[in-house]
């Protein structure tokens, strides 16, 4: 290996020349697969002569690592570093990280992650013992390369349960090193260097890792714990250097003392949320609390709330600046210390003055907030409207604390309203050159905060909101602050539920609303267009609207182009959906408008793209809206084609107007948005029962979509390709091509080595749709469905019941389109016995309406077949034919009935969708009084378990769901709502289609009839001549067939559940 030469190509790849650098790159690719390469590498990194090739070279070392360490399915033609190299490298890797600069030095960690994750501990079972030399060592360069080994163990081993062999070699690693890490946090939180902080910043996030799912029992120890929590508590408390002090606010946050600052607090949370909490940690276990648990309620929370206080006080008095996660955390800490009766006692004496002084002013909006409205409107909406996403925001903890707060602590709700009676009337009462607007806003937002609780069931206070509104939220609407604008449209929109005594005050506040979403500023359109939305439930509000609905529409479009809020398609679709009759004469107009609206996302979207990854995390949020939004559009788009079944000429000429939208999303592979693009195509072609030569275009671009890789797609493909073949069959019949285009993707799917049983089952559906709607002209595709689903169900032992089912139903399918041809074609290859008996004997896992009539419709098939033209290796069996159709029609009228049972479950109307929870919101009688005594009763520890007890609680039965999922096959996917697709079959009534098979076959072949008679009992042909008989009484009396079911469209349409 001529390392000179390698050296001189690193340099040429940072040459200005373009052709100069890729030339370089492909030396470097082609070299790659010769030994000692990786080793050539690591000796420039080191190397001090070409001091300045150590960071591209690092570079290139990492992401030769990432792709060559071990076989990757992103990188599978990359020839992978051999052995020995491996072990050389491992060798050298924590000597040169030691040596190393901070550049080359962040480059090596992944690095090291890396290989941890591949080799740790079996292939590398010096790595903890270098390890610990490096952290005893007084050179602080080698203790931090220490530090940082023990930062990449414990990210390895961060996620490993307590049952797993795993996490008890990891409690081992901590035992021996974590003595050593403390004695260097001690030293480290008395200095004030930036190496310092740096040190203690990665020392506190290994004990963030190596706690984050267990604690282990060396930790648990009470001189152990009381050790980290002193280090943490100090940490909290630490005057923080000037050098990290410099700088606007979020520079400063990214400073490592702030960091430690940061994780110090979440580990002291996490200690008491996840380990130290009695009431929550006896809420997740039946088992007796341990001596850990009361300790730490007893001695060490009140201790964090002590120093959390202090800090707060400093910060009130402005003697101390806080960073956003510190401020945060500790209102989280503050929100955990509602619930618990013995934490509550510290707590209730600093209420008052914790929300007056503190919680209060983290609501109001930031010098920083009021700039982005007015520079920055679209930042500022989509940090206030997403603020969910926003975990570090402390304005977000402070209002869950109030959400708690008020639930828990049912009382206290009386104080908060006095508090915001206080400011709101302040700001009334002064001048107009002196009234506070930013406390005025921050007020209105708390009680928006509140309203769940206000106006719950048995409220003692719902009734003075409308009042509350009218004088203190309508002024508002016409303030000159537009951010006072922007809260009243959103207090509105928080009290959604409120009933209104006075008509005349909703139709005010309507007139206010639309004045609103014509105000100069975004966010104040935006918010008033989010208010409007609930506004529709009321009556008087939706005949206000009727007239003016196509104006709205355009103001919302107009919205929608100015700021990419997905909020906003959601509000067009509701408005879509109930406003329908109006909208239809601007039905065009309206879906040139969101295809408009769409097409500029989309491509915004993929210029953005393209720059992706040169950009941070954030970016990557930026797309995610971006894509959101779209979505929006494309379920706005949707709902409005649906309004439009009864009007085809509108919707054929609205294809056409949507057609650069699924060519657009198709074409550049846009996977998050397929599925409401196929469904724009299912309710086209649904909608109009037929094919235009539009949609048939868009039938090629699916198919094209298909082969390009989005096989796994085809169950949000299957409703739209259903339609293509009910509804365009006499196009298909002309079309061979479009055919074999169709049965290429049902081959595709069991040709496939990554396509699975759930998937196939999409595949089965699209077959069958093909055999039941083009009956007579796809003989030759039919061969190849019975050979495809008998390939399988004579070579594999198919575990998951419902592909069973669906690969029975392609060969019973194919019976029923033609019964001699299917019949020859199993003979051909001596599957004939093999597929009867699999058939008969698997009758019972037929449990649907639609397996039911398909296997009584193939079997009538079957019946109808002359005697001579019956396989000899089937004939005795033949009478077999009626016993199965008697079990059938025995089992129907029960299928029916789940049927409809199903049907009526998922399309019940929920009347309460706007409605609030009232398990957690409704008032009992005590907390009702509003003059009630200071002894509040403890709330019941059930019904008050902590979020994170409860979303614990979620996950472990979620988990134990999937575990008996593994175990057992589900019978749910053959549930009545896997059926969601119409069928051929729905036109048949099984029971008319029996008699008169079995009419024709009496008078045809008496004798063979007679014959297979005589196979039953008497009590099985009485059962058939009754079922001969209903089909007589139903035709005579005109009785409607109950058997045709169309598929709603407000349902999903996908394959299987």
């Amino acid at each position: 290996m001529d390392a000179a030469a390698i050296q001189s190509c690193i340099a040429a790849t940072l040459d200005a020349d373009a052709d100069v650098r890729r030339r370089a790159e492909l030396q470097l690719k082609q070299a790659e697969g010769q030994p000692g390469f990786t080793d050539v590498l690591l000796d420039l990194v080191q190397s001090e002569q070409a001091a300045n090739l150590q960071l591209p070279t690092v570079i290139y070392l990492k992401n030769r690592v990432n792709r060559a360490w071990e076989r990757s399915d992103y990188y599978p033609n990359d020839t992978l570093i051999p052995d020995d190299e491996k072990a050389r490298f491992r060798e050298r890797l924590l000597p040169i990280l030691a040596g190393s600069q901070n550049l080359v030095r962040h480059q090596l960690v992944p690095i090291l992650q890396r290989i941890l994750h591949f080799d740790f501990p079996e292939r590398w079972p010096t790595f903890m013992d270098y390890a610990l030399q490096l952290l005893n060592t007084n050179d602080p360069r080698s203790v931090l390369a220490g530090l940082q080994c023990l930062l990449a163990v414990c990210r390895a081993y961060r996620f490993k349960a307590s049952e797993s062999d795993s996490r008890a070699h990891f409690d081992k690693i901590i035992e021996a090193s974590f003595p050593r890490l403390l004695l260097i946090c001690n030293e480290l939180v008395n200095q004030e260097s930036d190496e310092a902080g740096e040190m203690l910043h990665i020392a506190l996030k290994c004990y963030k890792h190596a706690t984050w799912l267990e604690l282990c029992e060396f930790l648990r120890q009470s001189a152990v714990n009381l050790g980290w929590c002193t280090v943490f508590l100090q940490t909290v408390s630490k005057a923080i250097p000037a050098s990290a002090m410099q700088g606007d606010p979020l520079e400063r946050e990214r400073h490592h003392w702030w960091k430690a600052k940061k994780w110090a607090y979440f580990n002291l949370n996490r200690l008491y949320i996840r380990h130290g909490n009695m009431q929550a940690v006896m809420d997740r276990s039946a088992e007796p609390p341990t001596r850990f648990i009361k300790e730490f309620s007893a001695q060490v929370a009140p201790e964090i709330l002590k120093h959390y206080l202090q800090e707060i006080e400093k910060w009130v008095a402005k003697s101390i600046w806080l960073s956003r996660p510190c401020l945060s955390y500790t209102i989280v800490f503050l929100d955990e210390c509602i619930r618990p009766k013995e934490m509550w006692a510290h707590l209730k004496p600093h209420l008052t003055n914790l929300v007056t002084h503190f919680i209060f002013p983290v609501l109001c909006l930031t010098e920083e907030d009021i700039e982005k409205f007015e520079d920055e409107p679209e930042e500022y909406l989509h940090r206030k409207l997403n603020f969910y996403e926003e975990v570090s925001a402390p304005d977000v903890s402070a209002t869950n604390f109030l959400v708690t707060l008020t639930k828990a602590r049912r009382k206290q709700t009386f104080e908060l309203l006095t508090f915001i009676n206080e400011v709101v009337n302040q700001y009334e009462q002064a001048p107009e050159g002196s009234k506070n607007h930013i406390a005025k806003e921050g007020a209105l937002r708390m009680i928006g905060t509140l309203a769940p609780v206000i106006l719950g069931k048995k409220s003692p206070i719902a009734s003075q909101v409308e009042y509350f509104i009218v004088r203190y939220v309508f002024p508002d609407f016409t303030s000159e602050q537009g951010f006072l604008r922007a809260r009243a449209c959103d207090t509105i929109e928080k009290f959604e539920q409120l009933d209104f005594k006075d008509q005349n005050n909703l139709l005010a506040i309507y007139r206010h609303i639309l004045d609103r979403m014509a105000d100069p500023k975004l966010p104040v359109r935006v918010t008033a267009a989010l208010a409007l939305q609930p506004l529709i439930r009321h009556d008087i509000i939706r005949t206000s609207m009727q007239t003016s609905i196509p104006t709205i529409m355009q103001q919302l479009l107009k919205l929608a182009n100015e700021a990419d809020i997905d909020a906003l398609a959601n509000v067009m679709e509701d408005f879509v959906e109930v406003f329908a009759a109006e909208l239809t004469p601007f039905a065009v107009a309206l879906s040139e408008q969101l295809r408009d609206t769409y097409l500029r996302i989309v491509r915004e979207l993929l210029e953005n793209s393209e720059k992706r990854d040169d950009m941070d995390n954030e970016y990557g949020d930026f797309l995610d809206d971006k894509s959101i939004t779209a979505l929006g559009v494309l379920q706005t788009i949707g709902t409005l084609i649906l309004t439009l079944e009864s009007t085809p000429d509108i919707l054929l000429h609205i294809e056409s107007v949507l057609m650069p939208v699924i060519e657009i999303t198709l074409e550049n592979k846009l996977y998050d948005l397929y599925n409401e693009v196929f469904e724009i195509i299912d309710s086209c072609t649904f909608a109009a029962k037929q094919i235009s030569p539009t949609m048939w275009k868009a039938f090629r671009l699916v198919h094209a979509t298909f082969k390009s890789g989005a096989e796994l797609y085809l169950e949000d493909m299957l409703p739209a390709l259903d339609n293509f073949v009910q509804y365009g069959a006499p196009q298909l019949i002309e079309t061979p091509e479009y055919v074999e285009a169709l049965f290429g993707m049902v081959s595709d799917m069991f040709t496939d080595g990554k396509v699975g049983g759930v998937d196939r089952i999409c595949a089965c559906k699209l077959a069958e749709a093909m055999m039941l709607s083009l009956r007579g002209h796809i003989d030759n595709a039919v061969h190849g469905f019975i050979n495809m689903a008998m390939g399988v169900l004579v070579s594999q032992d198919v575990k998951l019941k419902s592909y069973k089912v669906h690969l029975m139903e392609m060969v019973i399918n194919a019976i029923y389109y033609n019964p001699i041809l299917s019949l020859q074609i199993l003979e051909a290859q001596g599957w004939t016995n093999k597929f009867f008996s699999l058939w008969f004997g698997s009758m019972t896992s037929f449990t649907r309406v639609h397996d039911k009539q398909l296997c009584i419709l193939a079997i009538i098939a079957l019946l109808s077949v002359k005697s001579e033209q019956i396989p000899q290796s089937i004939m005795v069996g033949w009478p077999r034919l009626l016993q199965g159709i008697k079990i059938l029609f025995d089992t129907l009228p029960e299928a029916m009935a789940n049927r409809e049972e199903a049907l009526k479950d998922d399309f019940q109307f929920e009347s309460g969708t706007y409605g609030y929870e009232e398990s957690d919101d409704e008032w009992d009688d005590e907390e009702a009084n509003w003059n009630g005594g200071e002894n509040e009763e403890e709330p019941a520890a059930a019904e008050n378990k902590d979020e994170s007890t409860a979303y614990l609680e979620f996950l472990n039965e979620e988990a134990q769901k999937l575990k008996a999922t593994d175990i057992e096959d589900s019978d749910d996917e053959l549930g009545e709502d896997s059926v969601l697709l119409e069928s051929p079959l729905d036109r048949i009534d099984p029971y008319l289609a029996f008699r008169d098979s079995f009419k024709k076959l009496q008078e045809e072949q008496p004798q063979f009839c007679a014959g297979l008679l005589s196979h039953l009992s008497p009590d099985d042909q009485t059962a058939l001549l009754e079922v001969c008989r209903r089909a007589d009484a139903q035709e005579m009396m005109g009785l409607q067939s109950p058997f045709p079911m169309s598929r709603a469209r407000g349902a999903p349409a996908n394959g299987t559940s």
